[in-house]
């Protein structure tokens, strides 16, 4: 019984070590664990995340708001877009959300970035959050309070502010319930 169960929990804690790094959905890249530095070499360099597609309907140096800046643009990675545009409700384990930060004179001031990692931070949405300066150097990391308490408005939206996500009810045939 005690083999069993030392098998068991040696299975266990190889399960939760594995997590951070498990690629997702057919993707042939692993994941980053959630670390600042980690995940911006993940976006620029492994998966940069310029090839990504930015978020649907909303192109680029859309007008923006404090804190993010004057004027946005936004990335999502290419698994999240079919939560988007099918309005599934909620982004995947390994959903990466990327947003540059312009100033009003267009000049970059920071990338922040939203990152969905399994059990990370099950209050806030499993959402690990980073803001970088213009150069990359890592600002701020981790369960930032500050992000978690303004993006919790949008709970109902996974935490998102950039659009919806959630299906509407006109959006579903016959137009009752929300239809997922």
């Amino acid at each position: 019984m005690k083999a069993l169960f030392r098998v068991l929990i040696f299975a266990v804690v190889l399960t939760i070590i594995a997590i951070p790094t498990m690629t997702w959905s057919g993707s042939k890249k692993p994941l980053p664990p959630p670390d600042g530095k980690a995940v911006y070499a993940y976006v620029t360099e492994t998966d940069s995340y310029k090839g990504w597609p930015l978020w649907p309907d909303k192109g680029e140096l859309y007008e923006g708001q404090h804190p993010h800046g004057a004027f946005l643009t936004t990335y999502v990675s290419k698994k999240a877009v079919k939560t988007i545009k099918k309005k599934r409700g909620t982004f995947r384990n390994g959903t990466i959300i990327v947003k540059e930060n312009y100033m009003p004179n267009k000049k970059l001031a920071a990338v922040t970035v939203m990152y969905r990692v399994n059990g990370y931070d099950p209050d806030a949405g499993d959402w690990f959050w980073a803001k970088y300066k213009a150069d990359g150097t890592v600002e701020k990391e981790g369960k930032v309070k500050g992000c978690i308490n303004c993006h919790s408005a949008q709970i109902m939206n996974d935490w998102v502010f950039t659009g919806s996500i959630k299906k509407e009810k006109s959006d579903v045939k016959g137009g009752s319930g929300y239809g997922y």
